[in-house]
């Protein structure tokens, strides 16, 4: 990596000297807490651009990681996460970032954008990627293709919990309460395995690979504190889990979902509830639902919480692909796939599903 940065370097080096430009360097491990401490500060950044999440996609998903930051007079200006994905069933790529909802550059400066975005450009080339991606929340190359399916869901937390109930439409309160009838109740954990019962249940169903247990046990190890595990439980028996971060004020519930026995209680909704409840008494004042496509059942569950959609603008630079990717199971292709995969037993899927999803980013 640091050959490729290095050369980078050296094809600017005079323009970098004559115009003050950031100087591109490429992530270090002594580097982790300055990164972190930017990205804490930045305003554009979000919890994806955390440094740890390089230790996650490199261990867990095996994948090669391109760190990259812009630094003027001794500190940092902008932050770019890369992982280049090489699969021979869904091609290679330069991401910003996979496996995360959001990514892309982070600044304070403009010139520390430039710096980046023209490395990342280089690095790409040299790559022979065929495609650079940026998962953007705003738009920063108007010219380049976009992919329009895509919405994130975001809300503020009302200071009051009541306040909090009362603002979800009337249909989804009544199965928040049908939840809390049927006797359900939610425990914090330390340990993923019974959040993986529940999520592994919920992606079967859905004809989705999952991932390994390794890999949300790193999620856990790496963000400690930050990456909390929610259980319902109805009879001491596992109904739905939720993996959720925090980052500043907000929650993301990230990873979700049921048992077989969900629906039948309202064990989700009862979930996503108890998520925000607990968020509420603690302070946080953002509800980030996270990613969706358009007109899926994920989609109109979070609008029937009355959460708005906002389009996520993710931008791509085609290399040596013809056309922007289309790796997501709404592709007619992947019909067939999705529906067989709905047929193995539980257990096989678990065994197989990390292999293959590795590398869907």
């Amino acid at each position: 990596m640091s050959s490729i940065i290095d050369a980078f370097q050296e094809d600017h080096q005079a323009s970098l000297h004559k115009t003050g430009t950031p100087v591109v360097h490429a992530f270090q491990p002594q580097d982790a807490a300055r990164w972190d401490e930017f990205v804490s500060g930045c305003p554009e950044a979000t919890f994806f651009h955390r440094a740890g999440w390089k230790t996650v996609i490199e261990r867990a998903l095996g994948h090669r990681t391109w760190y990259l930051y812009a630094e003027s007079g001794g500190k940092i200006q902008a932050v770019l996460p890369l992982a280049e994905i090489n699969s021979r069933l869904f091609g290679h790529c330069l991401s910003s970032l996979p496996f995360c909802v959001y990514g892309g550059i982070a600044a304070i400066s403009e010139s520390g954008r430039t710096a980046l975005d023209r490395a990342a450009q280089a690095l790409a080339a040299r790559l022979k990627t065929d495609y650079l991606e940026y998962r953007n929340l705003r738009i920063q190359h108007p010219d380049w293709p976009t992919k329009d399916l895509y919405v994130t869901f975001r809300k503020d937390i009302d200071p009051e919990v009541e306040q909090n109930m009362q603002a979800i439409p009337r249909k989804q309160r009544a199965m928040v309460r049908k939840g809390i009838k049927a006797g359900l109740e939610s425990v914090i954990d330390e340990d993923t395995e019974r959040f993986f019962l529940a999520y592994s249940a919920s992606v079967h169903r859905l004809g989705t690979p999952v991932f390994s247990r390794r890999y949300f046990r790193l999620l856990k190890e790496t963000f400690a504190k930050d990456c909390e595990l929610m259980v319902v439980l109805k009879g001491g028996c596992t109904v739905s889990g939720v993996m959720s971060f925090y980052f500043r004020d907000e929650v993301l519930p990230y990873y979700g979902g049921g048992t077989g026995e969900a629906r039948e209680v309202a064990g989700n909704d009862f979930m996503y509830w108890e998520l925000m409840r607990r968020a509420c008494e603690r302070g946080v004042k953002t509800f980030d639902f996270g990613r969706s496509k358009r007109n899926t059942g994920s989609y109109d569950f979070k609008k029937n919480w009355g959460f708005e959609p906002q389009p996520l603008h993710y931008e791509y630079q085609l290399h040596h692909a013809g056309a922007v990717p289309d790796h997501n199971p709404l592709n007619p292709k992947y019909q067939i796939f999705i529906k067989a995969w709905r047929k193995l037993p539980l257990p096989v899927a678990n065994l197989i599903g990390p292999y293959i999803v590795k590398n869907l980013g």
